[in-house]
């Protein structure tokens, strides 16, 4: 999960490749905002496909790290995402997330995370609380109801790194540990300096006793893409 200044991120997808190869990495998804995140300068779908067609122009530079071609979809009020079903089933990666309408109820927000989980698309939930530390609680949600439906669709629940977001929390691993939920650590980077911040999730996910077999990018670049591979499969029949 990782941003260039293609939205709202600093640094040219190049720039982020080239920092992640640096630190060892065996693969990088880049996933920039889509259309409706406008505040985010998100990208709609042929600004999306221009991207995703430079990033694998940049593959060859890069043996040692697979780029993955991505997107972090919003979330809209109704639960529909923001970008078409057909565009969705080609990116190599899908993560969905609320950005607005934070005010609905519970009941509201837990039904619109359900829908994105339910969408075959859709692998990974973002930041699923919403919250800003120091700053915003976040939204109100049916956190149990959320990872359930997690478990039942094979849907990964991020872990995001940043600091003013370490979403979910250590309680909130925990019960997605106690309901055999895949979590995905991601540094949410906005800049090709920031993948430091990966230990920050690392530790919080070790709060919550996640164990490395329910951490999906402690898989090999192949291990990755056969997850992507079967749950999407799965998610077809």
């Amino acid at each position: 999960h990782a941003h260039t200044r293609a939205s709202d991120g600093a640094s040219t997808a190049e720039e982020m490749a080239r920092a992640a190869a640096e630190r060892g990495y065996a693969y990088l998804a880049i996933t920039d905002h889509s259309k409706g995140l406008g505040v985010a300068r998100g990208l709609t779908e042929d600004d999306l496909r221009r991207e995703h067609a430079a990033i694998r122009t940049l593959q060859p530079s890069f043996r040692s790290l697979r780029l993955l071609c991505g997107v972090e979809v919003d979330i809209r009020a109704n639960g529909r995402l923001d970008l078409d079903d057909e565009f969705l089933a080609a990116c190599d990666i899908v993560l969905a997330s609320i950005h607005s309408a934070f005010g609905r109820s519970a009941r509201e927000q837990t039904e619109r995370l359900i829908k994105a989980i339910e969408h075959p698309a859709v692998d990974v939930i973002c930041h699923p609380t919403g919250r800003l530390l120091g700053k915003r609680a976040g939204y109100e949600i049916d956190l149990p109801a959320v990872l359930d439906a997690a478990a039942r669709e094979g849907v990964a629940i991020e872990v995001n790194a940043q600091p003013d977001r370490l979403d979910l929390n250590d309680d909130g691993i925990r019960a997605a540990v106690e309901r055999g939920v895949m979590l995905v650590i991601n540094t949410d980077a906005h800049h090709h300096d920031q993948f430091g911040l990966m230990r920050l999730g690392v530790s919080t996910a070790r709060r919550g006793w996640a164990p490395p077999d329910l951490v999906l990018n402690t898989r090999s670049a192949a291990g990755l893409q056969r997850w992507l591979r079967d749950r999407r499969r799965r998610a077809a029949r």
